[in-house]
């Protein structure tokens, strides 16, 4: 399922060193604005305790985690929308992806250039959803002088595409974004079209001090990103970038004592990349036994032959039916046997709606 989560920020904000640390991948960082020009892609494992749960009650020869993608994305500068640094190269690279992943800077350092020569969370956070605002307000201006005349006329499409676009123009031109508009489903169509940048999911990263891993809430920086996000309704990880890379680097000892030292329970990256993948609106479920313990990745939403159709296509051109265990009953109960006598196998058709935690056999015929 080719979802990918965009990481964008002003640069230096420590958006290479984040996307090193999750994908280990060695983008290339640099004290200096730019140092990320082409777009650097990385596939991150989902951390999931339930994995390793299923495959004590019910071993496996494997056990093989969920994935999806990350992308690094060049850093933005004031005017952007206007051609000023990548200009529209970093316009285009954020339209490709699915989810904006925002890095802001949260941590004083002076060795570290800020490329507005101070810290300053808001301002940062203003900077890039200003372009990303005035570059969807010339996209909504030029769609709607195309589709205007049509709409005048018996054009239904055009009529109905026209009024999404003057429902989304006064909210861009008071500095707001389109995520913040509430559509109805036919609505939501039309907007899906447009490709707009701020209609995308959004999740803060505060990238905050190595010191304030602890309690996040130490940094006035973090506090002012939190507050800001709240009006947008949006989420906020903090994290330390420069920690988090040296954490991926360490054996299991060495992080079990690192983070008992930095007085956290897991990395920072395993919140973000849970965060990023419900942002993008997936799901996991699960088979289990036999050759492999397996998670596999859904949209919310998904019936079970199109969740079957993850596993391959044959499943759901031929579905049957979805032998189903929630994961609670497995871990409940502690074994599939126990499962199936206390009556919590269930026996799902076609217009089953599939559950994240779900351990499902698929029956089929082709």
């Amino acid at each position: 399922m080719a979802l990918t989560a965009g990481i964008v920020g002003l640069p230096n904000v420590g958006k290479s060193t984040l996307f090193n640390a999750i994908t280990k991948a060695g983008a290339e960082m640099a004290n200096y604005p730019f140092a990320t020009i082409e777009p650097n892609v990385g596939i991150v494992e989902v951390p999931d305790d339930r994995l390793a749960r299923i495959q004590e009650i019910e071993p496996a020869d494997k056990v093989i985690p969920t994935t999806f993608e990350f992308t690094d994305i060049a850093g933005i500068v004031k005017g952007a929308s206007k051609g000023e640094g990548l200009g529209n190269k970093f316009l285009e690279n954020i339209r490709q992806v699915n989810a904006i992943v925002h890095v802001v800077r949260a941590f004083d350092d002076d060795e570290i250039i800020h490329v507005n020569g101070k810290v300053d969370p808001l301002d940062d956070i203003d900077t890039i959803n200003t372009e990303l605002v005035l570059a969807d307000l010339e996209a909504v201006d030029k769609r709607y002088a195309k589709v205007a005349r049509a709409a005048k006329g018996s054009d239904k499409a055009a009529k109905a595409e026209a009024a999404v676009l003057e429902k989304i123009k006064p909210v861009l031109e008071a500095g707001k974004a389109v995520r913040s508009i509430e559509f109805s489903d036919e609505e939501q169509k039309v907007v899906k079209s447009l490709f707009l940048l701020t209609s995308k999911p959004i999740l803060y990263v505060a990238n905050i001090a190595e010191d304030d891993m602890a309690d996040p809430t130490n940094s006035p920086y973090y506090q002012k990103i939190k507050d800001f996000a709240a009006t947008e309704n949006a989420e906020v990880i903090a994290l330390s970038a420069n920690a988090e890379e040296e954490i991926a680097q360490l054996d299991d000892d060495e992080r079990a004592d690192y983070l008992e030292l930095a007085g956290v329970t897991e990395p920072g990256l395993n919140k973000l990349i849970r965060s990023a993948y419900h942002l993008l609106d997936l799901r996991t479920f699960f088979t289990a036994g036999g050759k492999e313990t397996r998670a596999w990745t859904f949209k919310a939403g998904f019936k079970a032959p199109q969740a079957a159709g993850v596993i391959h296509s044959d499943f759901e051109r031929g579905f049957i039916r979805a032998e189903t265990i929630a994961f609670a009953d497995l871990d409940e109960y502690g074994s599939v046997k126990a499962v199936k006598e206390a009556g919590k196998l269930r026996s799902e058709g076609k217009d089953y709606d599939v559950q994240d935690g779900d351990i499902i056999e698929f029956r089929f015929n082709v």
